[in-house]
């Protein structure tokens, strides 16, 4: 069963501080259109340029996942991301009056509120799931990341942390479909050891940081002294910790509130892909750092599988619906120049062609004899023939009728094409065939990887009336 889109009905803000730049900061979240998935904007920058929510733009993960573009960056993403994913919301603009995420009380509870606040609405168009074919895998093994996607018919997440501490031990989480996000993992709050926070607070980093937006995990007993230099810190007049344990003795929402709280940011980083996953996320001491890493495998595997999505699935061996015979009683082209071997599949707004490419083939004299390859121009030539050929089955009388080239664009040359090669030509009309006149956009194949693609105009004329002033006969 299919599923829409969804953005907000109305714009919602939320109001708070830079967990490191200390600095206060608004951010909106607005609808969007279809397909727009989430991007930020920095509307307190000259031109309130926009950051997409895309994973090739990450350039840091040291305390956080950060963006940047064209100079501009947008720091601590995952939390606000996390909500989105969490909420099955597909596209939301969000806008800051600064360069960080507010920290709110750690997780993504209050984003989520907001969003709740702002209604969340069906939008026309279907939800694009990325659905994964095969196991894909991530290690890193300085850090000892490990992190494994496999197929799964919704968005499902194992966790494991293991931090060699005995007041963490080792902690497991899971999420068994993201509409458990909201109750089970949302509210769950960043956390940090004390020695961690101390060389931040050296560093005069966190300036935003609270004992209401972290939970703060000390692994030895503290001396008055450091007591009283974390009051001064923190502005609290209360800071203690009985033995070692969590600070201010923190209560936690749920007793593997760290772990879960590592899947929420994975959910978020995991955003930067571009598209709802349907996959089974385990990850065992996972961080931003692997995340990302893991995120970009991700966008590979979407791009390889949208490749073998469009390759066109068909037997080679099968009897073809056209032999060379059939081909030449409707194309007037010979030898040198016929380009196509056999036609595998037609129908009335698709054709598929093969070619075999051979060392025999008359431009490989000059094309190049010590390199022979494919010239591009005949690369586009074979595959307008195979397009002839479906245009010009809809007259009855096909050898009556030429075919001519009108306008070429969007011509991608991804491969060479060499000797030996079998070309698989697959094109689709983008619009019915008025007048004559035919638009179509086509790709062609080696080995299941494009080699080269085109949208292609052309124009089909009765012999008789050919015009003898049009020099580029397909």
């Amino acid at each position: 069963m299919s599923e829409k889109q969804k953005t907000i009905k109305q714009a919602v803000s939320v109001t708070g501080v830079g967990l490191h730049t200390g600095k206060p900061v608004t951010i909106t979240f607005n609808p969007a259109p279809e397909n727009h998935w989430y991007k930020f904007q920095r509307i307190d920058l000259e031109g309130q340029p926009i950051i997409d929510a895309d994973v090739d733009l990450v350039v840091d993960t040291s305390r956080g996942t950060t963006l940047e573009k064209n100079g501009v960056r947008v720091h601590t993403t995952e939390h606000v991301l996390a909500a989105l994913v969490g909420m099955e919301i597909d596209n939301c603009l969000i806008q800051l009056n600064g360069p960080e995420m507010p920290i709110m009380d750690g997780s993504s509870w209050k984003f989520i509120e907001a969003l709740e606040a702002a209604e969340i609405v069906e939008q026309e168009a279907e939800r694009d799931f990325f659905e994964l074919t095969e196991n894909l895998t991530y290690e890193d093994p300085i850090k000892k990341v490990e992190m494994l996607a496999v197929p799964q018919d919704s968005y499902r997440a194992t966790v494991m942390v293991d931090y060699n501490s005995d007041i963490l031990g080792t902690q497991h989480a899971g999420m068994y479909n993201i509409g458990q996000f909201k109750d089970e993992i949302s509210k769950c709050r960043t956390f940090v050891f004390l020695h961690e926070l101390e060389a931040l607070l050296q560093h005069n980093l966190i300036k935003g940081g609270d004992l209401d937006n972290a939970i703060v995990l000390v692994d030895k007993e503290l001396p008055k002294d450091k007591l009283d230099y974390l009051r001064m810190v923190f502005k609290k007049e209360h800071v203690e910790v009985k033995g070692r344990g969590i600070l201010n003795n923190t209560k936690l929402h749920f007793y593997n509130e760290p772990a879960r709280h590592k899947l929420l940011d994975i959910i978020g980083d995991l955003a930067l892909v571009g598209k709802p996953l349907k996959i089974h996320v385990l990850a065992a001491r996972p961080g931003h750092a692997g995340n990302v890493s893991f995120a970009k495998k991700i966008k590979e595997q979407i791009k390889k599988q949208k490749t073998e999505k469009d390759y066109p699935k068909i037997d080679l061996t099968a009897t073809p619906v056209f032999n060379i015979m059939d081909i030449m009683k409707i194309l007037p082209h010979r030898q040198p120049f016929l380009l196509i071997d056999k036609i595998m599949e037609i129908g009335p707004e698709h054709v598929i062609g093969v070619k075999n490419v051979t060392l025999n083939e008359e431009f490989f004299k000059g094309h190049f004899p010590d390199e022979p390859v494919m010239p591009g121009v005949m690369l586009i030539e074979a595959m307008a023939q195979c397009g002839g050929i479906l245009v010009l089955k809809t007259v009855p009388d096909p050898e009556n009728y030429q075919t001519y080239f009108m306008k070429i664009d969007n011509v991608r040359f991804k491969q060479k094409v060499i000797p030996g090669d079998t070309l698989v030509f697959s094109l689709n009309l983008v619009s019915p065939i008025r007048r004559g006149i035919c638009h179509m956009k086509g790709a062609a194949y080696v080995n299941n990887k494009p080699v080269v693609e085109a949208e292609m105009m052309a124009q089909i004329v009765k012999v008789r009336n050919i015009d003898k002033k049009i020099p580029s006969e397909v």
